[in-house]
Order: structure tokens, then C-alpha cells, then sequence
């Protein structure tokens, strides 16, 4: 079979391996498409550590960062009960990089990092389940304040994570759900996913401050950016929930103290991953669009550079489609 690896900044090599055998609690599935976990494949790209601190060297990993995949699963190892040969399955928890990853032919998988998925889903509109599982998790910590049903909510950041949380916020309950985000077409794709309003950063139709009738009542960063975190806290009445990956100290000043809640990251969990799957499966949750480009694996390196030039939201790779 046919793996990637990234062999140093900017190179990416497919390479022949042997095809793997599923080891005690393991599945072997046949990778049938894996979407971009564009920041992952962007930092390991440019040679820069997803987390900031963190050691990186290369080669990387084989099939890494690859883990938002679904397949058919063809093998079982022992004690594999849950699954059977044949079912359509997406991994919804990433393992970590420190095991091969899924942008390859075939990959083992931890039983428990699988969940079953219906058959007549493309590729596409499944492979980011794992990508829901993670923004779902923030839905259920804002949830634990009862702060996004009949919630004016805002959304800062429609990359996909954002596209992802404007249906999540609609899907929870919110009454009005307001994206925030620079670029002209991901406002557009937002709008049509769900949102009621879709504004630039520093547009006069958002509130001016955390008291006023347009003020937020609750909202999610998935920028990670400090401006845009406290853009959100200036702006936010009761809680702001930050998934993107957070690089920079952001102030909690006074101004937020009356009544603002700040929300960091949870644990991933299977529970979240079957609620964003039963929002796939209801049609509230719409991974599809989030896919703007498709293209075999062979083509990686461009792939990545339609990311990094923000002409693609996420890239689909396929592992057996020829060269095109």
C-alpha cells in the first residue's frame, strides 16, 4: 500500500509499506477519505510545532497528521466485538502522532477510536465527524450554563471549525447566530449554513459593547487569537467559549468581570462524538460544504498550498483516486 510521509519542512513523499495487521483492540480499515486538519497539516508543513513549546522533528510520523478519515473495516484483531468486516466507520478521536496515521491506503485504528457511520454518506460529508466531536465538546461546556438555547450567539472565526459551530449553536438552540470573520466567501458559506448574520471584524453592525440590546449573550472563539477573544469579551454578555489553538495570553480585565464567564477546552469524548454524528445523521450538522476542493493523495503538497492561500476550507484527500 501506498503512505505518506512528511519528510521536513515544505517535502511530503508517498512511500510503498507493508499494509499493517490489527493487533489485540485494533481494527485495520481501508482509508476511503481523510479531510485536512488544516492547521496540523499547515504547521507541519511550514516546520513548526502545532503546539508552541513543543519538540518536532522529521521525518514525522507516516500517514500523520492524517486522522480525520472514514473507511471500511476489513480486518478484526482479538476482542474486537463492536464492529464487524464490511461496516462503514469514521475515526471520531485522534490517537496522537506517536502511531501511523491515516493519510494511507489502509490504517489500524483503536476499536474505541471508531464509530460506526451510515453507508450512503459520502466520504465528504463524514470524514470531519472527529472535527465536530472537538467543537461539540465547547457546545457541551457552554451547555452546562445553559448559555446557548434562545441565545443571541456569536461565532468568530468561519474556517471550519466555525462553519461547524454555527450549525452546532442553531442545532443547541440558539435564536440568532452571528459569524465574524474577514473573508467575503467564508461569510457567504456561513450564511447559507445557518447564520443570521455574517460580519467582517470591526463592522459597525456588531455591538458596541457587553450592555447594549445587540450585545452577545454567549459565543465561541475558533481563532485563537488574542484580538479575537477579546473582541468577543468586550462584546459578550454571559459566556465565551475559546476552541481555537490559544498562542497568546489574552487579558480578563475588570471590565469583564460582572457577570462574563471564559471557557477553556474539554476533554474528548465518545458522547460528544455520537451527538455531533446524530446532528450529521438529523441534517442539522452539514460537513459536506465545509469540503471545497477534492484531490488524490498524491497531490498533497498542492493541497496544502490551497490551504495555506485560503482557497480551500478543507481538502479531501482520496487514497485511490489515480493521478488527475
Amino acid at each position: 500500500m501506498r503512505s505518506l510521509q512528511i519528510v521536513g519542512p515544505g517535502r511530503a513523499e508517498w512511500r510503498e509499506v507493508p499494509v499493517p495487521e490489527p493487533g489485540a483492540g485494533e481494527v485495520l480499515i481501508k482509508v476511503l477519505g481523510v479531510t485536512t486538519c488544516p492547521h496540523w497539516d499547515m504547521h507541519l508543513m511550514d516546520g513548526i510545532p502545532m503546539f508552541p513549546g513543543r519538540p518536532l522533528s522529521y521525518p514525522y510520523t507516516p500517514g500523520q497528521p492524517g486522522h480525520e478519515a472514514t473507511g471500511e473495516v476489513v480486518a478484526l484483531g482479538a476482542g474486537v466485538d463492536a464492529l464487524t468486516v464490511g461496516q462503514r466507520v469514521a475515526a471520531w478521536r485522534d490517537p496522537g502522532h506517536h502511531r501511523p496515521g491515516c493519510y494511507a491506503q489502509y490504517a489500524v485504528l483503536d476499536e474505541a477510536n471508531l464509530i460506526a457511520v451510515p453507508e450512503d454518506l459520502p466520504p465528504a460529508a463524514i470524514a470531519p465527524l472527529e472535527l465536530a466531536m472537538c467543537v461539540q465538546v465547547s457546545f457541551d461546556r457552554l451547555a452546562q450554563l445553559d448559555a446557548v438555547a434562545d441565545a443571541r450567539f456569536g461565532v468568530s472565526g468561519l474556517g471550519p471549525a466555525g462553519l461547524v459551530a454555527v450549525q452546532l449553536a442553531r442545532a443547541h438552540g440558539a435564536h440568532e447566530v452571528i459569524g465574524i470573520d474577514p473573508l467575503p466567501d467564508r461569510r457567504g458559506l456561513a450564511l447559507e449554513l445557518g447564520a443570521d448574520g455574517a460580519l467582517a471584524p470591526g463592522d459597525a453592525a456588531l455591538p458596541a459593547d457587553r450592555s447594549g440590546a445587540l450585545a452577545l449573550d454567549a459565543a465561541i472563539d475558533c481563532t485563537g487569537l488574542k484580538v479575537s477573544i477579546e473582541a468577543l469579551m468586550d462584546r459578550t454578555r454571559g459566556a465565551v467559549a475559546i476552541f481555537g489553538v490559544l498562542r497568546e495570553e489574552v487579558t480578563f480585565a475588570a471590565r469583564h468581570w460582572s457577570g462574563l464567564s471564559l471557557l477553556g477546552y474539554g476533554s474528548h469524548n465518545r458522547a460528544a462524538a455520537e451527538r455531533a454524528l446524530g446532528f450529521v445523521r438529523s441534517g442539522q450538522l452539514r460537513l459536506e460544504p465545509l469540503v471545497t476542493h477534492a484531490l488524490p493523495f498524491t497531490r498533497y503538497e498542492e493541497g496544502i498550498a490551497l490551504l495555506r492561500a485560503r482557497q480551500a476550507i478543507k481538502v479531501l484527500f482520496l487514497p485511490w483516486t489515480k493521478e488527475s
